[in-house]
């Protein structure tokens, strides 16, 4: 019937309906393709001499160009930045495509949503900095000669910040720079007064991650407003620069001690970038750099990185951190936790610090005793204790519930245990997938009385492993000992255990050892930068904490917390910068940097060199330079030194001209690996390889510097000349570094492989060292 009805039809029903339908098609493809998205505009003009009101005016120009009337234009607008040279509006990819074409316009890219990467009792002491003796001057302590960082103001991007923790209170403090610039941002449960003499500035930023998800913050879970409802960013705040807190202790009384940051007298600027309900924003992140540029700040300190390895013109952090650094910012980042896999570092830029994460000579013991006498060493920070006494031992596979995939039958994953076999018993599981502390949860449930988590192989010796806070009696032991514990339950008729009670132990070794998850180089992005450039304390760091939620601003909750990650690296760089800062006032970012870097350390505390969780011997793309002096950096002899015309041609020589802006490139720009960057990467080498570069005397003048070079496996290293002779302090002198392969080994070493040395400029009172790394084409 419906066919005859058809054929009933005139034909030029038909024909219109088809243009029809076609057209509603078209309409609904077009919608589609027309979407907005958030991006940022990189501009190449900087705009320093315009006030904000011309400069927004021009942002709103290059808009109107694409825009189909002034509001849409207005409206689309979401940042006008003022010290970094763009703009973030709502583009359709025509509207994206059209301005990425036009004159000034250096580049046009999305701006997505990103997670923060969660990347100090004993941190700064193990790092070499002591509180003065009484009635010791003591001149060379780096404490009282930067009269504790006063005055030097640390930018954290991150998450906010706990005010009323005792580690930013003011007591005593002079009042706040004349040369400050900022503002306390008011918002929920955060007002002008929850800013002091410690925390003299904080804002906060939405309007990105609002734009890219579609919906606003979560006011039940998070605060409008500066204050942080994560934790990450109260954290990494008093990390840099938090007071000196007696009897600080994680729960359970882990890490007593006396908690402070590496600057206690120098200012904090909050910039809250990140949400629970938001994640992390390019667009936010981006303005947080902008304001913290033109409010005053010295250091800026960034606990977050891209997933990706992004082109630099293509990351917030990247483009942020080179205008920061082009007004005398230094920026300290994280690497990155996705180690230990070789190519994984994050910001990589050379205009950055790079951070790298090792542990310090402090673990918490909680051994396991078994029924057979043998005691294994374990770590936990669970404050819950077992009654003394042994207790049934069995692994996970025997107490599963049936169903359970047979390759996940020893890692207690949700749902996995049975109430009726685990009930009463320690349960050992392994952890090759998952969160340790959900399989602590899982046990708990099936009526565990305590587990034993045994970690993944990647995590190498027991001191290297990560622990938890676990909701019942727990400890972790290595993937080795998880073995051996194996072998016992099945030898033994009834194999029984006891988790002693974890108590804090000083003066492990050894240490540092680099943290498993690290991010490890070379670099993808700019190869002939040897990246990570530092490493800094990073494992269970204790530092301030939020104290409450949204819903409950007085919870009785932790104040101090024990957490691991290249976040917690970072800011103990940027505390050092301060520090440094705050000695030498003129020194230049790079200045700054340079000094961290080659007075780093490659020994650990048993007086050997610095091995990695494997206990193999850790290379520069582990711990770049090596892990950081700083007492020794504010008097380091020489520096490498590095303007922003230096990083202009670096990007010349790499194509990169996204971010060169009007920067008459060079015609025929230098090699990338001649920018004066105090390390040496030279991949895939053909033939001979000859690298410039300058060293500026920080020292005394009269001062002769002599050369060695410990080369790389299958290479040989000249430096010419050999010896350098400053008669003058700031004297800058040349010098090469000429790298080509042995003879012997041409043609018998696999394309990539990379081999490690140390280049060394030695006065005999300062040693000035720079690692190389070399790989074969």
């Amino acid at each position: 019937m419906c066919c005859a009805l058809y054929k009933a039809l005139p034909m030029e029903n038909i024909a219109l309906s088809i243009v029809l339908l076609l057209l509603l098609l078209f309409l609904l493809m077009a919608s589609v393709t027309q979407e907005k998205n958030l991006h940022i505009v990189h501009l190449g003009e900087h705009l320093d001499h315009k006030t904000p009101e011309e400069i927004e005016d021009i942002h709103h120009s290059y808009l109107l160009s694409v825009k189909e009337n002034e509001d849409d234009a207005k409206s689309s607008l979401i940042y006008s930045y003022k010290k970094i040279s763009g703009f973030a509006a709502l583009l359709n990819p025509h509207e994206a495509h059209k301005l990425s074409e036009m004159e000034n316009v250096t580049s046009v890219f999305q701006s997505h949503g990103r997670k923060i990467s969660l990347q100090t009792t004993r941190s700064w002491e193990f790092s070499g900095l002591h509180e003065p003796t009484q009635g010791n001057a003591d001149n060379d302590n780096l404490w009282l000669k930067s009269r504790y960082g006063e005055n030097v103001i640390i930018g954290v991007i991150d998450s906010g910040v706990w005010p009323e923790s005792k580690s930013f209170n003011d007591d005593g403090m002079e009042p706040i720079p004349l040369t400050w610039n900022g503002i306390c941002q008011s918002g929920d449960a955060f007002n002008s007064s929850n800013c002091n003499r410690k925390i003299i500035g904080a804002r906060y930023y939405h309007k990105g991650a609002e734009a890219v998800l579609g919906h606003p913050v979560n006011r039940t879970i998070d605060f409008l407003s500066p204050r942080d409802a994560h934790g990450h960013g109260t954290h990494t705040a008093s990390t840099a620069a938090g007071r000196r807190v007696d009897n600080a202790s994680s729960v359970g009384g882990f890490a007593l001690g006396v908690a402070t940051g590496g600057a206690p007298l120098g200012r904090l600027a909050i910039y809250k970038a990140c949400w629970l309900s938001l994640d992390c924003s390019e667009a936010d992140v981006l303005a947080a750099f902008d304001d913290a540029i033109a409010d005053g700040v010295h250091i800026i300190s960034i606990s977050m990185n891209d997933y990706n390895q992004l082109p630099y013109a293509s990351s917030c952090i990247t483009v942020g951190a080179f205008h920061a650094v082009r007004n005398g910012i230094a920026v300290a980042c994280s690497a990155g936790n996705y180690g230990p896999t070789p190519s994984t570092v994050r910001n990589e830029a050379p205009w950055t610090v790079t951070v790298g994460a090792a542990s310090v000579d402090r673990i918490f013991a909680a051994p396991v005793l078994l029924g057979n006498n043998i005691t294994i060493p374990g770590q936990t920070l669970t404050s819950y204790k077992l009654k003394r006494k042994l207790y049934p031992l069995v692994s996970a596979d025997q107490v599963i519930n049936p169903g359970v995939d047979k390759n996940l039958t020893r890692e207690c994953s949700d749902g996995s245990l049975s109430p009726k076999k685990a009930k009463g018993k320690i349960i050992l599981c392994f952890a090759e997938t998952g969160d340790t502390w959900e399989k602590g949860k899982e046990v708990k449930r099936a009526g565990g009385y305590g587990l034993i988590i045994a970690s993944n192989k990647v995590e190498g010796n027991t001191l290297s492993i990560t622990i938890d806070d676990h909701v019942l009696p727990a400890t972790a032991v290595d993937y080795t000992n998880g073995l051996h514990i194996m072998k016992y339950i099945q030898s033994a008729t009834r194999a029984k255990a006891y988790i002693v009670p974890a108590k804090t132990v000083l003066g492990a070794k050894p240490a540092p050892i680099p943290y498993v998850y690290s991010s490890r180089g070379p670099s993808t992005i700019s190869p002939d930068i040897l990246k990570p450039d530092i490493t800094a304390p990073g494992m269970h760091i204790l530092a301030a904490w939020k104290e409450g939620s949204p819903l409950g601003l007085d919870a009785d909750v932790e104040k101090y917390r024990i957490i691991t990650g290249t976040s917690m690296a970072s800011p103990h760089v940027a505390g050092a910068l301060a520090l440094l800062k705050a000695v030498h006032p003129d020194w230049s970012p790079s200045a700054l940097r340079s000094a961290l870097m080659t007075s780093a350390t490659l020994i650990n505390n048993e007086g050997n060199p610095i091995t990695d969780h494997t206990d193999a011997l850790a290379t520069p793309f582990v711990l770049g330079s090596g892990f950081f002096n700083p007492t020794k950096a504010v008097d380091p002899g020489l520096v490498y030194d590095a303007s922003h015309t230096d990083y202009l041609i670096f990007l010349c020589s790499i194509g990169e001209y996204n971010l060169t802006g009007s920067f008459k490139c060079p015609e025929n720009p230098p090699s990338p690996g001649n920018l004066n960057y105090p390390s040496v990467a030279i991949p895939e080498l053909k033939g001979t390889v000859t690298v410039l570069r300058t060293v500026t005397n920080v020292g005394c003048r009269g001062a002769l510097y002599v050369s060695s070079v410990q080369s790389p496996q299958w290479f040989t290293v000249k430096i010419t000349p050999a010896v350098l002779y400053f008669g003058r302090e700031r004297e800058k002198k040349n010098f090469t570094v000429t790298v080509k392969m042995n003879s012997s080994f041409v043609g018998k070493i696999k394309k990539g492989q990379y081999g490690f040395g140390r280049l060394k400029w030695s006065d005999g009172v300062h040693d000035v060292v720079s690692p190389l790394a070399v790989s074969v084409a």
